[in-house]
């Protein structure tokens, strides 16, 4: 058998040889051949290999970038509602990082894009009020209108800044803290600048005596709210008081314009009744903000959407649109009358 087999190798590397099938150059292009299929197919399984360690340590770095944490696992300068219990974005450290934030859900997304639309909206008005306005709204009344504007968007763009850099770090969490409070304090000036404008249109020292009042305390708090221990989360209720009475200011020249026109006339033609509705929007939405309501009755439930800081956001978007449409009909009712009719002056010599 052995023998038999050898045979058969000698006939077979024969005839191989005599047919010429096992020359050298073809056993050369047969390596060649499979070489070449063994790098392609080498290749192939390391670019496809290569993909995918590229997408799985992308998915890995994002993950880990951005898993959100309860509130429990937040460092001491995040932790401000401990009713919020879940979907916590961790500390980032990262301006970048916190930028994309907004395209995610958190705790905090409904309180970023409340007050960034809400800023787009005042933008969006200001430039058609300025732009198309008619051509009976003078540059006086443009700016004091652009005076409510200026407040309105400072204030919500502000918001939307600390909303989005409140998980940087410490330091640039408590300065965009600080701007937000300032925020506050510079719409409440801003509201005041036409009501006061248009209310006291024809007294022009109540108008700069009640103008100067509220820009002194409007300075004073936003003073204050430069202060670190200010932004500390025991001083929320200070905080929701001190805005509170900042805009409950504005009830002394409200009631002094209804005791000279009289309270019919106030509410009709000094729209004081829009004026009131703001007013109870400002309040509720801080009322709300400060009591934590409704996340204080059901924890855990409200931690990604209706808590009580965008309420309070949405409120005061609502609040600042009213006040607009007061303020507007205010001065709608003055530029129709015309110039204001001098008063006469006392005659003390009559009897």
């Amino acid at each position: 058998m052995a023998g038999e087999g050898r045979v058969d190798a000698s006939l077979s590397d024969g005839g191989s040889r005599g047919s010429g099938v096992g020359t050298t150059d073809g056993v050369d292009a047969t390596k060649f051949g499979c070489t070449e299929s063994i790098f392609n197919h080498d290749f192939a399984s390391l670019a496809q290999s290569m993909a995918h360690s590229a997408e799985e340590f992308v998915r890995q770095v994002w993950l880990r970038g951005w898993q959100l944490v309860q509130f429990a696992q937040l460092p001491v300068w995040m932790k401000d509602n401990d009713f919020l219990v879940r979907g916590h974005r961790p500390a980032l450290n990262s301006y970048w990082s916190c930028a994309k934030s907004i395209f995610r859900i958190h705790t905090e997304t409904g309180n970023i894009w409340t007050h960034l639309l809400g800023c787009v909206l005042f933008i969006t008005i200001w430039t058609f009020f300025v732009v198309f306005a008619p051509e009976s709204i003078q540059w006086q009344d443009k700016l004091v209108f652009s005076a409510f504007f200026l407040g309105a968007v400072v204030c919500l763009g502000f918001s939307c800044i600390f909303h989005t850099l409140s998980c940087h770090s410490l330091k640039v969490s408590r300065f965009a803290n600080k701007l937000d409070y300032a925020g506050i304090a510079i719409l409440t000036i801003g509201s005041f600048v036409p009501y006061l404008y248009y209310t006291f249109y024809c007294d022009f020292s109540a108008m700069v005596g009640y103008l100067s009042l509220i820009c002194v305390l409007g300075v004073t708090s936003i003073c204050v709210s430069m202060l670190d221990v200010f932004a500390s989360p025991r001083f929320r209720s200070v905080r929701a008081g001190s805005f509170i009475g900042l805009g409950l200011s504005g009830v002394i020249p409200a009631t002094h314009y209804a005791v000279v026109v009289g309270w019919n006339s106030a509410v009709e033609d000094g729209s004081l009744g829009w004026l009131i509705f703001m007013a109870v929007l400002y309040i509720s939405g801080a009322v709300l903000y400060a009591l934590r309501i409704p996340e204080r009755c059901f924890p855990g439930y409200c931690d990604i959407w209706f808590q009580s800081h965008q309420i309070f956001h949405v409120f005061v978007v609502a609040a600042a649109t009213v006040h607009y449409y007061g303020v507007a009909m205010i001065s709608n009712y003055r530029l129709s009358r015309g110039d204001c009719k001098p008063t006469p002056p006392i005659n003390f010599t009559h009897t």
